[in-house]
């Protein structure tokens, strides 16, 4: 009944909460949609330590795509065996957990050891760090664990459960053989979706991609004769 319940009903309460959370925020909280930017507080550190997660985080999210949603087929039909794969996501697929896990462990560094910081932190801050940081150790390990050729390949398990739920016909028999540190990465990560809303997660949705289609803003140097008369 749990496995049930885990892999065939929470995806849909995950989801659920997520959209209706964000529709609720809008409406009710728009001053508070924002990253809580801290920069003015503290710049070295968060300059690094955001840099190497945000880039991190980008390219493992890129091997969540070519993994979970795209088919193995696919790649079979193009000539990419599942030796050749595999050896592709732990290329890139470690390193890339790796430098999240730089990036979180600085932003961490200077969450709790920057008084200015510190004191002007909330719960859902230091909430939203955690899970991300079990999140990422999640996966990190999952990957490193399963860093033999001749392991577990989730992309016949976790990829078709996770496409069946789009499909509003989640399939728990999946994730029946699926091992553990798996499974807990995926509890951790669906976690995260829920308490996103109410979190500045919300700022991922706010990218001012106008910036992109905007006209030039030009500068011009004032002359000495400006300056003069002025």
């Amino acid at each position: 009944m749990l496995e049930q319940f885990l892999w065939g009903i929470f995806p849909y309460i995950v989801f659920t909460v997520f959209i209706g959370g964000h529709f609720v925020r809008y409406q009710y909280d728009q001053l508070g949609w924002t990253a809580k930017s801290s920069e003015f507080l503290e710049k070295k550190e968060l300059r690094i330590g955001s840099l190497l997660f945000h880039w991190g985080i980008l390219i493992v999210m890129a091997g969540h795509v070519m993994g979970i949603l795209i088919p193995a087929s696919f790649y079979e039909s193009i000539g990419i065996s599942e030796a050749i794969y595999h050896k592709m996501a732990i290329l890139f697929g470690i390193p890339a957990g790796i430098i999240s896990c730089i990036g979180l462990f600085i932003l961490w560094k200077r969450r709790l050891f920057v008084k200015r910081i510190r004191v002007t932190s909330s719960k859902t801050d230091m909430l939203v760090l955690f899970l991300l940081t079990v999140v990422i150790m999640s996966g990190l390990s999952s990957t490193i664990l399963n860093i033999d050729s001749n392991g577990f390949d989730y992309r016949l398990t976790i990829g078709p459960w996770f496409r069946s739920i789009f499909l509003l016909q989640a399939d728990p028999s999946y994730m029946a053989d699926v091992p553990i540190w798996f499974k807990i990465h995926i509890f951790c990560a669906l976690f995260i979706f829920i308490v996103w809303p109410f979190t500045r997660l919300v700022h991922v949705f706010s990218i001012p991609f106008q910036y992109l289609l905007r006209s030039y803003v030009i500068y011009r140097k004032r002359s000495s004769k400006q300056h003069l008369a002025k």
